[in-house]
């Protein structure tokens, strides 16, 4: 799980006495070897593999970062929820429910998680193998079979009843609070930073409207509430080694309450573009309209039958508001003394903010053509 690869955040170091006894507590099959070193690209929750002493088999064991997650038994409760529907699908899609989801291994007393004698969260799962993890989009092929497998993803959680699940983490995506939030920091101007970008605070303050766009639409009844992942990076999605297709979507910690919009908009964020995310050379920072359309055809093809014209339309949106979302946390970080993201040098968060403000200029000039893409012909 990350949020955003420049999230930091801290836990007590894991030894390898702490790792082993947590392993302990779960139902391997029989006893486990594990070693402390870190598994995967994560910067959130603690993440290691574990093997039975026989090898042949391997699991992964995580501890749940609580300073993020606090209620980790409702988050659990949630992923065990959402795969249990997940499996029932697979199955009578004939499908393979140990590769196409992910699959919790109860602990030996019959729990979703352990909890330690430090008050960590830990989980497991079986290790999903012959799969690879991309990290930045490499190819066409590879961003549609995301889009594909992502769109799949939320059409067999279409008829979930996504009210009933914990919010993991509170209005995460709700857009109108993180505008709030930003004038907040502008108001306190903690560190005297606000007179130097008056240029971003113009562009927030003309968009305020915008930010309120899609939660109206939910509050009028024109969109549906969804199982919403809310962490929709290429990363977030394993493709199998020997096809190239997407099988499984991974990091299930934030699928909670939400809009389609929210995940299809982070994927074009992240994805549809050539930038850095904090490219200091606005220049060089572009919007790819034809990625857009990749991505766009690619989830519809198998989400879109469960969507209506309004929902399909209001994808276009959440790219646009999830990239204006970003650019307004990362602005506020900056006004608030940069606490909230890691930075690697003065001024890294404002750069982030005008490369997600840049990239939502962009999108607003070919937004008609953003419509069209997603609705062609408002059918």
């Amino acid at each position: 799980m990350k949020y955003n690869e420049n999230e930091e955040f801290m836990m007590k170091s894991v030894t390898l006495s702490l790792l082993q006894s947590a392993a302990n507590a779960f139902d391997f099959g029989g006893p486990v070897l594990c070693d402390a070193h870190h598994y995967g690209e994560g910067h959130i929750n603690d993440t290691f593999v574990v093997w039975r002493e026989d090898h042949s088999k391997r699991f992964i064991l995580q501890r749940i970062n609580t300073d993020t997650f606090t209620n980790p038994v409702g988050l659990m409760e949630n992923v065990c929820g959402v795969t249990r529907h997940l499996r029932a699908k697979i199955l009578a899609e004939g499908g393979d429910p140990a590769r196409e989801t992910l699959n919790v291994i109860p602990t030996l007393s019959g729990s979703t998680c352990y909890l330690d004698a430090d008050g960590g969260a830990w989980r497991a799962y079986d290790f999903v193998e012959d799969t690879i993890c991309l990290q930045q989009v490499g190819s066409e092929a590879d961003f549609r079979t995301v889009a594909e497998t992502l769109g799949k993803f939320q059409n067999q959680l279409a008829d979930y009843p996504a009210s009933t699940l914990h919010e993991t983490i509170a209005r995460f995506h709700d857009t109108p609070n993180r505008y709030a939030n930003f004038e907040k920091a502008l108001a306190a101007d903690a560190l005297g930073r606000a007179k130097n970008i008056a240029p971003e605070i113009e562009f927030i303050h003309a968009r305020e409207k915008d930010c309120h766009v899609l939660l109206d639409q939910l509050a009028a009844g024109e969109i549906p509430l969804r199982v919403t992942h809310n962490d929709t990076k290429i990363n977030n999605v394993l493709i199998d080694a020997a096809t190239g297709k997407g099988i499984c979507v991974i990091d299930l910690d934030t699928v909670m309450p939400g809009l389609s919009a929210y995940d299809f908009g982070d994927s074009i964020r992240t994805g549809a573009n050539d930038c850095a995310e904090d490219e200091p050379d606005q220049s060089k920072v572009h919007f790819d309209l034809h990625l857009y359309e990749v991505f766009a055809k690619g989830y519809l093809s198998t989400a879109g039958a469960s969507m209506s014209m309004a929902e399909k339309k209001s994808l276009a949106w959440g790219a646009r508001l999830m990239t204006l979302e970003c650019g307004i946390r990362f602005l506020t970080d900056y006004l608030e003394g940069d606490h909230y993201f890691h930075i690697a040098r003065p001024d890294h968060n404002l750069d982030r903010a005008r490369t997600q403000f840049t990239l939502v200029r962009q999108m607003e000039e070919v937004f008609d053509q953003m419509l069209e893409i997603v609705c062609p012909d408002n059918r």
